[in-house]
């Protein structure tokens, strides 16, 4: 209406201008039931100006008047709208904080306010419920949210979570399949659906899952790929088990599938190494490895990297093992193995110099024994026993822990691969089950006497040439292997027993 009057006024205005700058007011007569007026025509102009607004301003008026009714039902819902806002406001944080009987007292005073938003009451009731620890409440609230289409995904997702409060594991997959097969992004069925196929070891199930995600889109590609590739490593260690041919075929497409997927996981990558080399295919399983290697250096490739040949000399040996290290340099692992190649090759002074790259390395029982084994070599006795003496208070490295005392590689329980499986597929990172449960694992102390005597040299309680290192059958002596024969057999059977690889060597 404001509008409307600056409208007439402005006209009437610049009328009456236009008619005062030409200099002639001109001239209006104006006859209306026998009356007649004669003016001149601004003032008639402004007049009908006048007129106009007095018009527009009655007309509005009435209107007002006639409004009024609807203004007040307006005025009124508003308010209410304020006060249901409010309260499902306040009711959510009581359910929230576990406050029940507020939430629920809430809940009851939104229901009689919140008629625009039926939903939310809803779910503020159920939420209420839960926090009261009123069961049969709760399950009554999701329950009923099943009959609406749009509250169905919260309905599945309430009854799931109050199923596996309660133990019943099968209600809740129940559940979650459903909301998972009536909508594409239900990110937290998918995640049950996954969990409960890796508690039972169902390796496929789980891989058709990550699938499925990554084709909804409900995982980044990486992760789908770290999962899959985690879960294929542990469909192969079952496999590998197997008794029938095909079941083991299929366990080394399966690790090969794994490495080539993710060449940074070390389980994956050891385990297609093993089963390549017992298929003969021992060069393509030394690129597997020096191509994972590159990525990810762990112990555990590189003892499996040794073992893939058996028939060769120390010097050989110790020049692969330098070729991988170098694949890079730059790698705390491949720092180690370079000391480590130079003990298989028995040339101390060659290890002394390259441990001196470990300086700085916090002392574990693994860095110490790797030292006791360089000062051995070196001729230095006395310092051998000192840091056999650190290794045995030292901690142990996790990586390290991957070996068993048998020399096996990520010999893992299901259990072990189905947290794996998660915690790889989110970080990338490895988790080492046997650190966390304090389990014994390789022994990376040298047998050697750690108590003092003035020129007494290294000898084993059988007489024999103390074991350095655990290694395979062929000895560190002659690089030609000579005299293996003669080696004491005690000392073979512990060389033997100490063997690092985690299966089945291959042949040359």
């Amino acid at each position: 209406m404001i509008r409307a009057g600056l409208a007439i006024l402005i006209v009437g205005v610049v009328a009456v201008t236009i008619l005062a700058l030409v200099g002639d007011a001109g001239h209006a007569t104006i006859t209306w039931l026998g009356w007649r007026a004669d003016m001149t025509a601004s003032a008639a102009t402004l007049i009908a100006v006048f007129a106009a607004l007095l018009a527009t301003v009655g007309w509005r008026t009435l209107l007002w008047i006639l409004e009024a009714p609807q203004r007040s039902e307006r005025k009124r819902a508003e308010v209410r709208r304020r006060q249901a806002n409010e309260t499902l406001t306040r009711g959510f944080l009581a359910a929230a904080a576990g406050d029940g009987s507020e939430a629920r007292r809430l809940a009851q005073k939104a229901s009689d306010l919140a008629d625009e938003t039926p939903g939310l009451v809803r779910i503020l009731a159920a939420q209420a419920a839960e926090a009261a620890g009123d069961v049969v409440a709760t399950h009554a609230a999701y329950t009923a949210m099943l009959g609406f289409p749009e509250m169905r995904l919260a309905g599945h997702k309430g009854l799931m979570q109050l199923a596996l409060a309660q133990g019943e594991r099968e209600t809740a997959l129940r559940h979650a399949q459903e909301a998972f097969g009536e909508t594409r992004s239900a990110r937290w069925a998918w995640r049950t659906l996954l969990e409960a196929r890796l508690a039972a070891a169902e390796w496929p199930a789980g891989l058709e899952l990550v699938k499925n995600a990554q084709d909804r889109k409900i995982v980044p590609p990486v992760t789908a790929e770290r999962a899959r590739a985690a879960l294929l490593a542990a469909l192969a260690a079952q496999l590998e088990l197997s008794p029938d041919p095909k079941a083991r075929a299929q366990a080394l497409e399966s690790a090969v599938d794994a490495a080539r997927l993710q060449p940074g996981f070390a389980p994956g990558v050891v385990m297609a190494a093993r089963l390549l080399a017992a298929e003969g295919k021992v060069a393509r399983a030394g690129a597997v490895i020096e191509n994972a290697w590159k990525t990810a250096p762990h112990p555990a490739l590189w003892l499996a990297y040794r073992d893939l040949k058996t028939a060769e000399t120390p010097r050989e040996r110790a020049r692969r093992l330098t070729e991988l290290a170098a694949q890079n340099p730059g790698h705390r692992e491949s720092r180690i193995l370079s000391v480590e190649a130079a003990l298989i090759a028995n040339d101390g002074l060659a290890a002394r110099q390259r441990i001196a790259a470990l300086d700085g390395e916090p002392v574990t029982a693994r860095v110490a024994g790797l030292h006791a084994r360089v000062a051995f070599a070196s001729a230095q006795p006395d310092e051998a026993r000192l840091w056999l003496a650190k290794g045995m208070s030292a901690p142990q490295e996790p990586d390290w822990t991957d070996l068993d005392p048998e020399g096996r590689a990520f010999a893992y329980q299901a259990a072990d691969w189905a947290r794996l499986v998660i915690t790889f597929a989110e970080t990338g990172e490895l988790i080492h089950p046997r650190h966390e449960r304090s389990e014994k694992s390789l022994n990376p102390l040298p047998e050697l006497p750690i108590a003092y005597a003035d020129s007494a040299p290294f000898i084993t309680a059988d007489g024999g040439e103390p074991m350095l290192y655990p290694t395979e059958e062929a000895g560190y002596g002659d690089d030609d292997g000579a005299g293996q024969d003669a080696e004491p057999a005690p000392a073979r059977r512990r060389r033997r027993a100490g063997r690092l690889a985690s299966g089945t060597r291959a042949a040359k």
